[in-house]
């Protein structure tokens, strides 16, 4: 394989967790009836630009697919997140009612609801019909396609060249990386702003993050490789903010290379040399990741085979593509994690992909009242155990298994 942005052949491998369906490909009653698709899911690192990436297998459409069950606004504290950046992209940037906010990946318009709200035109872009379709119930237009060079070229042809682009947790999960950041090079006016948010890898790796690799993430960032590919396709990183998001994600500032005036921040360089200091670019920053995941996976395993020897019963919350990472790798089937709890309708009543650990609504909690809640995205956790406190009346415990195991 070769490198999805400068194409040189790939080696270096970062993570092998075997093959698995899609993360998000979940199953309903008549589909458990038919064999899943699996693909290799296996992730290499370049050792030229250092973009790490999954192998290909996958298409984007199979990915992403109409009926995408990952909706936005169910999270509390996601939402509160977009709502502040919205208000402080207007501050910051001095967006009048007269600026166009365009967002790529605008999901259920989680965040442009805000942008709309204050009075600013808006525009999403959002490939997936079922979140596209959430969207417009709220009054957003929505453009549902995916985005590269020739989408932005008729947008810009219409006249819908934007001031501020917002580009959430969808860098990864594009695989012509190259068109994609181009687009957005085209589509920005000559004093626009593209913000790009992002899972850090240096925090994957620190944390022990490997949950979060599934084939809908086809790049796994550093600021290192951004840049290197915003330059090469038409934009200039001049900002960069750490983010608790996610894990710890990075926030992104860029502007047009040809056009852009902005003064690049000192966090720019300050965030590179913590990357080169952490050894970002060499073969060793990558080279005990699989013993770490597997500890992680051998001590869960330990975990639900003890309590179920013990007589305890288990169940998790959050039917997340990390989750299902995590219990596919982990081999955990039904017999083990009997049901999964998710307050997103679009996913209840299904099952996961591989595992087929069914997924109910938050009732069954207090009706079966477990001894453990095993809580997959961990990245939730405070949110999670807030809304969740009341299993501590019959004494349940929550759960984590990354970045290691944590009864509390």
């Amino acid at each position: 394989m070769k490198c999805r942005h400068c194409h040189s052949e790939l080696s270096l491998s970062f993570i092998d967790l075997g093959a698995a369906p899609p993360s998000n490909a979940y199953l309903t009653l008549s589909s458990l009836a038919t064999p899943e698709k699996h693909y290799p899911l296996r992730v290499l690192v370049c050792t030229e630009c250092w973009l790490v990436q999954t192998e290909d297998y996958a298409n984007a459409d199979e990915l992403f697919a109409a009926d995408y069950a990952y909706f936005s606004s169910f999270s509390s504290s996601w939402l509160a997140h977009a709502e502040h950046y919205v208000d402080s992209m207007i501050n910051r940037f001095a967006l009048s009612a007269d600026a166009l906010v365009i967002e790529v990946a605008a999901n259920d318009g989680y965040l442009l609801q805000y942008v709309k709200d204050r009075g600013i035109h808006c525009l999403g872009i959002e490939p997936t019909t079922s979140t596209a379709n959430a969207a417009r119930a709220k009054g957003i237009d929505i453009v549902e396609d995916f985005f590269g060079v020739a989408l932005a070229q008729t947008l810009v042809a219409q006249g819908k060249a934007a001031d501020v682009t917002a580009a959430n947790n969808v860098l990864a999960h594009v695989p012509d990386i190259n068109d994609f950041v181009s687009g957005f090079a085209l589509l920005l006016k000559p004093a626009g702003v593209a913000t790009f948010e992002f899972p850090h890898l240096l925090r994957l790796v620190a944390d022990n993050q490997f949950d979060t690799i599934y084939h809908e993430h086809y790049s796994y960032l550093s600021l290192t490789a951004v840049q290197r590919i915003f330059a090469d396709n038409g934009l200039q990183v001049f900002d960069v903010e750490a983010l608790s998001t996610h894990g710890g994600s990075l926030r992104v500032y860029a502007q047009r290379s040809d056009v852009g005036e902005r003064a690049i921040s000192e966090n720019v360089a300050r965030l590179l040399a913590q990357e080169t200091e952490a050894g970002i670019t060499t073969p060793a920053f990558y080279s005990g990741f699989q013993a770490h995941a597997d500890k992680v996976k051998d001590d869960f395993v330990r975990f639900l085979i003890t309590a179920k020897r013990e007589g305890k019963s288990v169940a998790a919350y959050g039917a997340a593509a990390k989750g299902n990472t995590l219990l596919n790798y982990a081999g955990v089937r039904p017999d083990l994690l009997p049901y999964v709890v998710d307050r997103n309708p679009a996913k209840q009543h299904k099952f996961l992909p591989a595992s087929r650990i069914p997924i109910v609504d938050e009732i069954q909690l207090q009706h079966t009242k477990p001894d453990y809640v095993v809580i997959l995205p961990w990245n939730l956790r405070t949110e999670i155990t807030a809304q969740l406190a009341y299993i501590r009346d019959w004494g349940g415990q929550f759960v984590t298994a990354v970045p290691y195991l944590t009864i509390e």
